[in-house]
């Protein structure tokens, strides 16, 4: 089931956060950015696995916090084309790609709640009426609090329901 709320993802009560980024990432604006600046020690295990696992677009790499809680990055854009570079724009196709895993995942970890962004819609470059149906064809039957985040208001805690 998924919910549409406004509010800052950063103070969801959701099991796992999952955004999208692109391979080798810096998280250097956006939600990434603010997953950095609340997270540091995961930065810097995305890092690592980066650089031992290279990953694809379409992947994820999920990082559990002390406090229990994941972030689930999703490889919805491209890798830059070279170091020092911009990424690429993301792709439905990546955006699929990742849902599916994401799905598969949460279902494996047994995930009790999901939040995500308007994934792939800021820095991805992709519009949300394109993303939307592919957020509902892969998590809507989850059977799980799907919280969709689809206006941002920082500091501002959202009325999820069933977290």
């Amino acid at each position: 089931m998924l919910q549409e709320v406004s509010g800052d993802i950063l103070l969801s009560r959701a099991r796992a956060i999952a955004h999208g980024i692109a391979p080798h990432d810096h998280f250097s604006q956006g939600l990434a950015l603010s997953l950095r600046e609340a997270w540091p020690a995961m930065y810097s295990d995305f890092r690592h696995y980066c650089h031992v696992h290279n990953p694809e677009p379409g992947g994820l790499w999920a990082w559990m916090g002390a406090d229990g809680r994941y972030i689930v990055s999703l490889f919805t854009q491209e890798k830059a084309p070279s170091t020092g570079q911009h990424p690429g724009r993301s792709s439905t196709q990546h955006v699929g790609h990742c849902l599916k895993a994401l799905a598969r995942w949460a279902a494996a970890e047994k995930i009790s709640s999901l939040a995500l962004p308007r994934l792939a819609t800021g820095v991805g470059g992709l519009d949300w009426h394109a993303v939307r149906p592919l957020v509902q064809q892969h998590l809507g039957d989850l059977g799980i609090p799907v919280i969709v985040y689809t206006t941002f208001h920082a500091g501002e805690a959202a009325g999820e329901k069933g977290v």
